[in-house]
């Protein structure tokens, strides 16, 4: 392998591990907003979806917070992590499906399950 090669997947390697944290920022931003508006008074089904939205908000804020944190090295629990976060928000992608007005934060939860998922196999 050249200095070269080795640099080029460094930097896809950062490249995807950034592009994993923006979508998780964003799958944060949009699940915390999707759930906030719905009533805690609701019914059961409304008051899953918004606990389901809290926890993914939740989740992927942990995950961006473990990949932009220059000192974790752990790439075993930085799978964990992604995994987890990656099952959160296709989780939530489902009860967000099922809400009117909630299609944003599902195309969300979906990027970000999806950029979890690439970048775990960047990892290697």
């Amino acid at each position: 392998m050249t200095s070269t090669t080795s640099q080029q997947e460094l930097y896809g390697y950062l490249e995807d591990r950034f592009a994993c944290a923006q979508a998780c920022t964003e799958c944060a931003r949009l699940c915390a907003l999707g759930a906030s508006v719905f009533d805690p008074e609701g019914t059961v089904e409304l008051e899953r979806v918004r606990r389901t939205g809290i926890m993914c908000a939740e989740v992927c804020d942990a995950t961006c917070r473990a990949l932009t944190d220059e000192n974790v090295q752990d790439e075993a629990g930085l799978r964990v992590q992604l995994e987890w976060c990656r099952t959160i928000c296709l989780q939530c992608a489902q009860a967000f499906d099922t809400r009117p007005g909630a299609e944003k934060s599902a195309a969300a939860c979906r990027a970000c399950a999806a950029a979890c998922t690439e970048f775990m196999a960047a990892l290697g």
